[in-house]
């Protein structure tokens, strides 16, 4: 049996199930994440045919079925990459995303928190030179780079660094961040989704994101849409904690729909 999909190039083709596997394998592997509608609607087929696919790609170790539609199959890892290779990968979609990110820095006299990550740390090239705000954050690069301005009262978390990611972790970062209420958190991770949250391959990087994240009046999450869709090892906050969402034109409309519907403001960079 054989169906047809709209492409304004092979209109009226026939296309063999076998054709469009491949073509929607490839696909998700391009986007990072793939949702049933979105799948649906490009290839021309039910919903019930996208999952039967899912299903067997699935099975054949081509991919990963999530919540409303499916990952790479590497996407749901225990691993991360190091920093010089993360600072490199969608280095133009995190410039865009952090200059769009500086625009919820609170006003001069407020009190904000830089999560350890190269998205993060590119927002501070982005601080007016005229706002005067206390800083706190785990990372070092970011202290280093905030530790000469003026404007500037920093404050860094002690704690074991971790050589992957130059992050302090540990009790003694928990502790400082268990008393502290800050106007505004910017937060990265390593994935988000719906049904897991955001989340990062260690364990204890997770438990200084998660203290970050309640000690927050304002969550402003910088996350390119490669990151949309993937689960890692540990959730360290759920979605519905993230005030806005700060990333690239690349996220899909049924992701930005739901987390539109999570009560998420999706702004795109």
């Amino acid at each position: 049996m054989t169906e047809h999909f709209i492409d304004e190039n092979r209109i009226g083709v026939t296309v063999y199930p076998e054709e469009r596997q491949q073509a929607v394998t490839t696909l998700i592997s391009q986007r990072g994440r793939m949702s049933v509608a979105d799948l649906s609607d490009t290839f021309g087929v039910t919903t019930e045919t996208v999952r039967r696919d899912l299903a067997l790609l699935e099975r054949l170790g081509h991919v990963r079925r999530v919540h409303g539609g499916a990952v790479p199959a590497g996407s749901l890892t225990v691993t991360e990459p190091g920093m010089t290779e993360r600072d490199h990968t969608r280095a133009e979609q995190k410039d865009r995303i952090a200059k769009r990110a500086a625009a919820y820095l609170p006003p001069s006299g407020g009190s904000v928190l830089f999560d350890a990550g190269t998205t993060t740390g590119r927002i501070i090239p982005e601080l007016p030179s005229d706002l005067d705000l206390t800083v706190i954050t785990n990372s070092v690069p970011i202290a280093a780079r905030l530790a000469g301005l003026n404007s500037v009262t920093l404050h860094m978390l002690g704690g074991r660094v971790r050589g992957i990611t130059q992050a302090a972790v540990g009790e003694e970062a928990l502790r400082i961040l268990d008393v502290l209420r800050v106007d505004v958190a910017f937060i990265g991770t390593n994935a988000l989704s719906v049904g897991h949250g955001l989340s990062t391959p260690d364990t204890e990087e997770a438990a200084v994101k998660r203290a970050m994240v309640r000690c927050a009046n304002h969550v402003v999450v910088v996350a390119d849409s490669s990151k949309v869709g993937r689960e890692h090892l540990v959730s360290f906050a759920p979605i519905h904690s993230v005030d806005i969402l700060v990333t690239d034109a690349e996220i899909s409309s049924a992701d930005r729909a739901h987390f539109h519907d999570q009560g998420i403001e999706v702004v795109i960079a």
